[in-house]
């Protein structure tokens, strides 16, 4: 088999050289006539074309295509419809249209079609890979990669697309999984819309996180990558003079409860002494034969860098200028604090002092009072009100229908409802099915207990840990067991209040009088809040 490299420039003279090497060599297409006069002296016996039209030039088995990106499309679908294996140089296209078309083209004439994702056949990092897979870093946590340089700028492509698609493709080989979020920020300081300095972040399933910075406006070259377990970490420097892969036995051990600095010995691994661009096509030329499988650069792998890519660009424009009116909106100051992974519909409702934690959910038309507190993944309904100061712990659904007034406490994992009769098969999602749940002021409810809808809760009154309330509750009464019932009375400080054969009681933290009377407890003075 004799491979034609279409493309003589920078990067195909690279190449030219390393097939040549490799005894494959057949021919070079570049329209340049006096750099194709160059190759032809330095090789000799190799064919050479200004263009594909020329005679001879479509007579080779495979091709590599090293030519300017906006290129890559046409000239690669050329080549497959003429039934060519083709190895193109990253990115694969310049959208993932393009390239779902050349996929789909590959498939249908049976040819080869992968792209130059030259870093997966680094020796180091595919030592890297067996490391990570043999458990010599524990559980995977976080990669992160600096690929900083003064130049080359590019004016056709920004930095994240010149730079970023090696370390995505790395990213996706040593983790094994495709990303759930993706989110890239930037600078474009030389030329307007060309971003010379990005950073981006990849999360990935598993809780394993992935960070680029890339730019060609640093005063030094740094090539680090760096890849963090939870038994040690691994950093390759490709540019420091040594190339070495180290790992650090260093980490965080939590012992009795606490965050204790691991900080063991320094390891240098060895690994082969192999060149990438060999070992790369070296691949495409077998897989070409039918030698081995194409598994680590196919179309497919380098649509996934491509989609990517194209996610982070969304970003990018985004954040230059091109934000919605709600996106703008967003970004206005708001009197409550919401943690960056709560939702919280619009329109709603919410005082001043608020805080809504991790994972938690406020849907559309509720209105939540000043000072709460919403624990994490804590779910309000459509148009639910919550009063002032109320505190709502982990894992609580205040669903349509139910009331809180103000200081409720909700304890973590209580249960409310709002439908008597539910069934799966006879859906009963509209408000004319739910009963009415009222929880009154000071009320607090344990953990663990379920409120059976339509009953309402007293002023102050105490739901044990694991209650079923299933009737109304009187004011102060505290309530146990399944179904719930009153075995004594509580203040509205908290304090128990034991009448025994006394009518009134004075709270001793409160100093407000309770007198039992007619099986109920009133207070004779005013009950008032802080």
């Amino acid at each position: 088999m004799k491979v034609c490299v279409i493309g003589a420039g920078r990067w195909g003279k690279n190449h030219i050289r390393t097939l040549s090497q490799l005894g494959v060599l057949g021919a070079i297409v570049d329209s340049r006539q006096d750099v194709l006069d160059k190759f032809r002296e330095e090789y000799s016996g190799i064919q050479t074309y200004t263009n594909l039209d020329a005679s001879g030039a479509m007579d080779y088995d495979a091709y590599t295509v090293v030519v300017p990106a906006e290129h890559h499309h046409s000239v690669a679908k050329r080549l497959i419809e003429a039934g060519k294996h083709v190895l193109v140089e990253k990115p694969i296209t310049l959208n993932s249209a393009d390239a779902q078309d050349l996929i789909t083209l590959a498939k249908k004439h049976n040819v080869q079609l992968m792209v130059g994702h030259l870093l997966l056949f680094h020796p180091a990092f595919l030592k890297m890979k067996e490391l990570i897979e043999g458990d010599k870093i524990g559980k995977l946590q976080y990669i992160y990669s600096n690929r900083l340089n003064l130049g080359t700028v590019r004016t056709e492509e920004n930095s994240l697309w010149s730079f970023a698609p090696h370390d995505i493709s790395l990213f996706q080989y040593l983790i094994g999984g495709y990303p759930t979020k993706v989110h890239s920020s930037g600078g474009a300081f030389l030329q307007p819309h060309i971003h010379d300095t990005t950073m981006t972040m990849i999360h990935y399933p598993d809780n394993v996180i992935g960070h680029i910075f890339v730019s060609w406006l640093h005063p030094f070259k740094e090539h680090r990558f760096v890849v963090i377990g939870s038994k040690g970490m691994l950093s390759y420097e490709d540019s420091s003079p040594s190339k070495e892969l180290v790992f650090y036995e260093k980490g965080i051990d939590w012992v009795n409860g606490e965050p204790v600095k691991r900080d063991g010995p320094t390891e240098v691994i060895t690994y082969d002494n192999m060149q990438p661009l060999s070992e790369e096509l070296s691949h495409f030329v077998e897989a070409s034969k039918g030698n081995e499988p194409n598994t680590k650069i196919s179309g497919e792998m380098g649509m996934d860098v491509l989609q990517i890519l194209e996610t982070a660009q969304e970003q990018l424009e985004t954040e230059t200028g091109k934000k919605s009116e709600a996106e703008l909106e967003s970004n206005e100051p708001k009197p409550y604090f919401a943690h960056e992974t709560a939702v919280v519909d619009t329109p709603v409702t919410i005082g001043v002092g608020t805080k809504i934690w991790h994972y938690s959910h406020v849907l559309s038309d509720a209105q939540i009072g000043e000072g709460c507190i919403l624990g994490q993944n804590v779910s309000v309904g459509k148009g639910v009100k919550i009063g002032n100061k109320v505190k709502i712990q982990n894992n609580v659904s205040v669903y349509e229908g139910v009331e809180l007034e103000d200081y409720v406490f909700c304890g973590p994992s209580m249960v409310f409802t709002n439908i008597n009769n539910p069934r799966s098969k006879y859906p009963q999602a509209d408000q004319k099915y739910y009963i009415k749940t009222l929880v009154r002021e000071g009320a607090s409810i344990g953990a663990n207990a379920t409120i059976v809808c339509g009953v309402t809760i007293g002023r102050f009154a105490f739901i044990g840990a694991g209650t079923v309330v299933t009737k109304d509750v009187p004011d102060f009464a505290m309530i146990v067991g399944n179904p719930g019932r009153v075995v004594g009375w509580m203040s509205e400080a908290g304090q128990k209040l034991v009448f025994d054969e006394a009518t009134q009681i004075t709270c001793k933290k409160s100093g407000v009088t309770y007198e039992f009377k007619d099986g109920l407890v009133h207070e004779t003075s005013p009950v008032t809040t802080q």
